[in-house]
């Protein structure tokens, strides 16, 4: 089996996207697939948009603004091309043989991102099965296009230097890669049990890329958590305790961003972290408000949230960053609650902790009892998942005053 070995090469790009709809923004999306571009290590040198009805089904754009980007790319001392859609095999292969360059898609490119940036056996698992999917529809046209340039955006991860590698190795390996997963899966259907049982309610912190939720979950409970300022800084969920006030707690869960366009690749692999957000109690929304695709992006979250199932839930928006825009126009008609805050800083995350306890308290039977001593244990129950008021010790037992979840009332209640 042959091996090529990659040196780094500067990719200089062309982004390239399609319109075809007046009130689809693709100058917006170009924008963005320029800071996933910059993410994964490219320079974006140039950009064409094309106004079409439909994607032209066999290279994407028409043969006139290939000639145009043909001509861009020589201009501009360009190697590559990045298209802001997912492209077809044929797309794939028509485009490189046309352009004759290495040609990557939005779906290769955020891939790619995930694959930098998976820490955990869980994450690596879920990429690589995502890239492998990805790849086995594309397989001639990938190696073509790689051993192009040599290196770069589209090779990370693992297996990416095997490019002999033919389809049946790839089946192979998908369903290894898929058998891991179930037990990764059952590993954390089993911690998520755990939770339910202990009546811990669970707040997932959801939003778009790079809106600011491991900043929040950092500034919430000293997660330290990588937070950059950079797409897809977190990939892997994690989960930590918060004390509210009267000694409430909740599980805040940081989860990975969404981003539109989100390749149904990814999806399906990271099914079970995207799932937190269909398991939590409440659903914290993080918004950069500070982003001009403000708006947009919140539609985003909230249409990822629906196809994961993750609705009926209280919501809470944290209209973030407001260090960055004191000044705010941006509304969630669809939260519950709606919080002005700046993570970064602090400011309005007293307001989030207030409206977290009123949730709970919601959730939460409020009694005064007294507990003979021998039922002492009981008591411990109460401190450990619900909220204890007070006690005070009398020659009879002790008293109490205490908030209880409704899921454990009965059994904490004195004889």
């Amino acid at each position: 089996m042959q091996f090529y070995d990659f040196k780094e090469v500067e990719e200089r790009v062309i982004l390239v996207g399609v319109q075809t709809a007046a009130d689809e923004d693709v100058e917006a999306s170009l924008d963005e697939l320029e800071e996933l571009a910059r993410t994964a290590g490219a320079v974006t040198v140039g950009k064409v948009i094309q106004n079409r009805e439909a994607v032209h089904p066999g290279t994407y754009i028409g043969k006139g603004k290939i000639e145009e980007v043909a001509a861009l790319m020589h201009a501009a001392d360009a190697n590559g091309v990045i298209c802001d859609d997912e492209l077809s095999p044929a797309q794939l292969n028509n485009l490189e043989r046309e352009l004759d360059c290495k040609v990557m898609d939005r779906t290769l490119l955020i891939l790619d991102i995930f694959a930098a940036r998976a820490v955990s056996s869980e994450g690596k698992i879920q990429v690589e099965l995502a890239q492998l999917r990805y790849r086995a529809a594309r397989l001639v046209g990938l190696r073509e296009s790689l051993s192009r340039l040599g290196g770069g955006i589209g090779t990370r991860g693992p297996g990416e230097k095997k490019l002999e590698t033919d389809r049946r190795l790839i089946r192979t390996r998908i369903s290894a890669l898929k058998a891991e997963l179930v037990q990764v899966e059952k590993h954390r259907n089993l911690i998520r049990s755990k939770r339910a049982r202990g009546s811990l309610k669970t707040a997932a912190i959801v939003g778009y890329t790079n809106a600011g939720k491991s900043t929040l979950l950092n500034k919430l409970t000293g997660a330290g958590i990588l937070a950059e300022d950079k797409l897809f800084a977190t990939l892997d969920p994690t989960t930590r305790m918060l004390e509210l006030k009267d000694g409430q707690q909740i599980l805040l869960t940081d989860t990975v961003g969404f981003i539109r366009k989100l390749p149904h690749h990814l999806v399906e692999a990271f099914k079970s972290t995207l799932e937190e957000a269909k398991y939590a109690d409440y659903i914290i929304h993080v918004v950069d408000a500070s982003n001009l695709q403000a708006e947009i992006q919140m539609h985003t979250v909230y249409e990822t949230l629906r196809e994961l199932g993750a609705t009926g839930k209280k919501i809470i928006t944290l209209l973030n960053k407001q260090d960055k825009v004191p000044e705010l126009k941006i509304r969630d008609l669809r939260a519950d609650y709606t919080v002005k805050c700046s993570a970064r800083t602090g400011e309005g995350l007293e307001e989030l902790k207030d409206i977290l306890a009123k949730l709970l308290a919601e959730g939460q039977i409020y009694l005064e009892e007294l507990f003979a001593y021998k039922e002492a244990g009981k008591i411990q129950l109460i401190r450990e998942f619900g909220s204890l008021l007070s006690e005070e010790y009398r020659e009879d037992g002790i008293f109490v005053k205490a908030r209880v979840p409704v899921e454990i009332f009965a059994s904490v209640m004195p004889e």
